[in-house]
């Protein structure tokens, strides 16, 4: 939301965003008055559509599985670390995941996917109450970025043997102390640059191409929707994970669509632990 609303919106738009939410009135046999879809009508308390851009919730869905997670750890962050770590990363058991903002949305679900998959697994999160939640989370190492006396030290502590792959959603600082710390035929996934997003102009150089060079590391920048067709699959594979309890999901809940802004906000400066939602 926050790129995208600093490149491509105006004052005035309506901010993106997606929603779970229920049909109270119907003209398409599609989606019948009673069932919940998951929209992108942005943020809005209630929306008209054709139906182009609703996708109904998976028939089977639990009813003891919180619907808010159809926009959260089953839903576009989740699919988002599924691809992250299997088909960009491709991330195999007993290798090294490094990832920061890990006690986020997508981070959350990162490091237990990586698990599941039988990796080594590094987070990097901004508090102590994220540390242990990351701990919670079965996550091999992790550590409070904002009271480590050095970051690159407390990188090499963490794994001693280096980094296989990198999930990335920090950007700055952060990036270049851990290209340092990757092994050769190292893989990065590029899935976002938070610690970017409220620069005024583009950070520039230098960059670091003869560490890249020489470790030949694989650097790939990625967004979900590049796998639509598997979103279907991808989701169930996560509900299967989530019912197994090998995958599990805290929300950062705040009450009124008129605190929106305040969560939005919030979100950017870390006050959440997992996905932040709004209900409305």
């Amino acid at each position: 939301m926050r790129p995208f609303s600093k490149l491509y919106m105006k004052e005035g738009d309506v901010m993106i965003g997606t929603q779970v939410a229920k049909v109270i009135q119907s003209k398409n046999s599609a989606f019948p008055v009673g069932s919940h879809v998951v929209s992108s009508c942005g943020w809005k308390t209630h929306a008209i559509s054709d139906g182009k851009d609703l996708t109904l919730l998976m028939a089977d869905w639990p009813k003891n599985v919180p619907m808010s997670l159809a926009v959260g750890a089953i839903g576009m962050p989740g699919l988002t670390a599924l691809y992250g770590v299997e088909a960009v990363l491709k991330a195999q058991k007993g290798e090294t995941l490094l990832v920061n903002a890990a006690a986020g949305a997508v981070g959350t679900v990162v490091g237990q996917i990586a698990k599941i998959h039988g990796c080594k697994v590094v987070g990097s999160a901004g508090s102590d109450a994220k540390v242990a939640y990351l701990k919670e989370l079965g996550f091999d190492e992790a550590f409070n970025y904002k009271t480590v006396p050095s970051l690159e030290e407390a990188l090499k502590k963490a794994a001693p043997e280096g980094y296989d792959c990198f999930f990335e959603n920090v950007g700055g600082q952060f990036s270049t102390f851990a290209l340092q710390q990757m092994k050769e035929f190292g893989r990065i996934a590029v899935c976002g640059g938070i610690s970017t997003y409220h620069d005024t102009a583009y950070q520039t150089g230098p960059y670091p191409l003869t560490t890249i060079n020489w470790k030949q590391v694989k650097i790939e920048g990625f967004m979900q929707s590049r796998w639509q067709s598997d979103h279907p699959q991808g989701l169930k594979k996560l509900m299967g994970w989530y019912k197994e309890g090998k995958l599990k999901s805290r929300e950062h809940v705040t009450k009124g669509f008129e605190n929106m802004p305040a969560a939005f906000m919030g979100m950017l400066q870390g006050e959440n632990i997992g996905k932040a939602i709004v209900t409305v």
